[in-house]
């Protein structure tokens, strides 16, 4: 059904757990298997604790825990990136772990999408200006089309987007990126 797909990652831009960007990257799963797309999750929360001092610059491949998540990266021409804002812009944990992928940079001439979510009104476009300017500079294709979910909080229900104008932007996003 459409355009042959590899495998796509979904990245969780936060290593917060129980964060609503889990629930954003749930959506995204379920519209890429409504095309019969595989993608598979990674999840920041699952970053060792220590990673600034366990798996950067002398000990860079050392550890397990990294070198796990770092494959899934390794394994993907595609990434979808669920971006929390955090300070006006996006969670330094995902800059670090971007940081610790192998030398040299493994993700040149990949693609990506990005998707903000905030509790605020700009719906992470800082955070998405923010982390476009360091995948273009790693090479990284970055589809132009980003979904912004402003207020996050107001537009859910339960684990659910409550929000019939972001599931269509989401829906929208998922198919560029299909077709990117």
């Amino acid at each position: 059904m459409g355009i042959e797909q590899g495998m796509i990652t979904i990245v969780i831009g936060t290593n917060r757990h129980h964060a609503k960007s889990k629930w954003v990257g749930n959506w995204v799963k379920e519209l890429l298997e409504s095309h019969q797309v595989e993608s598979q999750f990674l999840d920041l929360a699952d970053l060792p604790e220590d990673i600034t001092v366990s798996a950067l610059y002398e000990k860079s491949g050392k550890n397990e825990q990294l070198n796990a998540l770092s494959a899934k990266m390794l394994q993907s021409e595609k990434f979808f990136f669920i971006v929390p804002e955090y300070n006006g812009s996006f969670p330094g944990v995902l800059k670090v772990f971007i940081d610790a992928l192998p030398y040299p940079n493994p993700l040149a001439g990949k693609k990506a999408s990005l998707i903000g979510i905030s509790s605020g009104m700009q719906g992470g476009g800082l955070a998405l200006s923010h982390l476009t300017d360091i995948l273009h500079y790693l090479g990284v294709q970055v589809l132009a089309q980003k979904t912004k979910l402003a207020f996050i909080e107001k537009n859910l229900k339960g684990e659910t987007l409550g929000n019939d104008l972001y599931q269509q932007l989401l829906t929208e996003q998922v198919d560029a990126f299909l077709n990117f």
